[in-house]
């Protein structure tokens, strides 16, 4: 868990409003941003791919590879063009979901 937005928001609101108030108002808008509050990373992934967050390894391996061969685009050979391009973004979109999860899997717990 990161905690200098905390210090910081702290000292920051305190020397803004020369009062311990204003500290801990920013300690509230530094622990926000910490907490990832106002940044929205995108898509949540484990709705992309249709499993829950307490999803095993393999049931998520499952998932991604049941969607991937649905939507990969070599499988639509002859569909119209428009068709294809929707079936490249959902797999784009598949693909970058499945990359998230992994990602998040592999990092060690900071907590």
């Amino acid at each position: 868990m990161r905690w200098y937005g905390k210090v910081l928001g702290f000292i920051a609101g305190w020397l803004l409003m020369r009062h311990p108030a204003g500290g801990l108002i920013g300690l509230a808008i530094g622990h926000a941003f910490d907490a990832g509050w106002f940044f929205r990373k995108g898509p949540d992934p484990y709705k992309e791919l249709g499993v829950s967050e307490t999803a095993s390894d393999a049931e998520v391996e499952r998932a991604y590879r049941r969607l991937i061969t649905q939507y990969h685009p070599d499988r639509l050979e002859g569909v119209a063009e428009e068709l294809r391009k929707q079936a490249q973004e959902r797999a784009s979109s598949i693909n970058r979901a499945y990359e998230t999860i992994q990602k998040e899997r592999r990092k060690p717990s900071k907590d």
